[in-house]
């Protein structure tokens, strides 16, 4: 359900889309982050008109430093090169705190 962003000039290409996307910081290692990787596209698919993206934060620190990507995994929603939302993985850990950070992305 993600696509893989695999450059940094993907990644600001992807960021200044008109329209919403949702990109997720993660790490192959993160145990949180394949506890979300469980229950993710079940939330995703109701926001089906969200593109959605993934990055590998250990191969762009760089990028997540500029971005404040703490901690992992982390889903930041951008559209017109501007940072609408960012849900921290402390408050990452369930379907209904995924959901409800999108419904209020959605409803700006």
């Amino acid at each position: 359900m993600f696509e893989e962003i695999l450059s940094e000039d993907q990644f600001k290409h992807v960021i200044s889309r008109d329209q919403p996307v949702l990109v997720k910081f993660y790490a192959d290692w993160c145990p949180d982050c394949k506890r979300m990787d469980m229950f993710i596209e079940d939330v995703l698919s109701e926001f089906q008109d969200l593109p959605s993206y993934a990055i590998d934060k250990d191969q762009f620190e760089e990028l997540s430093n500029q971005q404040d990507v703490m901690g992992i995994p982390s889903l930041l929603v951008f559209q017109g090169d501007k940072k609408l939302g960012h849900l921290h993985s402390a408050n990452a850990k369930t379907p209904g705190e995924v959901s409800e950070f999108l419904a209020q992305i959605q409803s700006v």
